[in-house]
């Protein structure tokens, strides 16, 4: 969905009576959601939520485990090489199958533009080739892990 589009929808829900929109088209899924005074937001200006990011909406409970996650893939990205990040928001698979052989291994040559995973977006199987050719050096992300966009799966030397 292009950002004017997206700004035009965020426009209509502030300027109606509706609390809540949800559209999904072929590109994704986005729910504006007209905030209340208490979330801090001036009344009248819509907050934009990612409904693939549920988490976000959890009690404050939750925000530690997250806030530490990503300085872990920040410490696990540090080894010297390439690192080769995802490209997309998804779920990370090492395999195309759960009987599958991996298509890497810690070792693996790799040529550019050869197969080294699969994530899934919205029921959509997406094959991530390597941008660089090397030694598969790291494998940073964990099979059937929760990916971010720009998060590090492997180190390539």
């Amino acid at each position: 969905m292009d950002l004017r589009k997206l700004k035009t929808l965020i426009d209509l829900v502030s300027d109606s009576n509706v609390s809540e929109l949800e559209i999904t088209e072929a590109e994704g899924k986005v729910r504006i959601v007209k905030s209340v005074p208490s979330q801090g937001i001036p009344m009248g200006q819509p907050a934009v939520m990612a409904s693939s990011a549920p988490a976000a909406l959890t009690p404050a409970t939750h925000s530690v485990p997250l806030a530490a996650a990503p300085t872990e893939s920040a410490a696990a990205a540090e080894p010297s090489g390439h690192v080769v990040k995802s490209p997309m928001v998804g779920t990370f698979y090492r395999s195309s199958s759960p009987e599958a052989a991996s298509y890497v291994e810690v070792g693996s040559q790799v040529k550019e533009g050869q197969t080294i995973c699969i994530i899934e977006a919205m029921k959509i199987l997406n094959e991530i080739e390597a941008d660089k050719s090397g030694t598969i050096t790291q494998i940073i992300a964990q099979n059937g892990q929760a990916v971010e966009y720009g998060a590090p799966l492997f180190v390539i030397a």
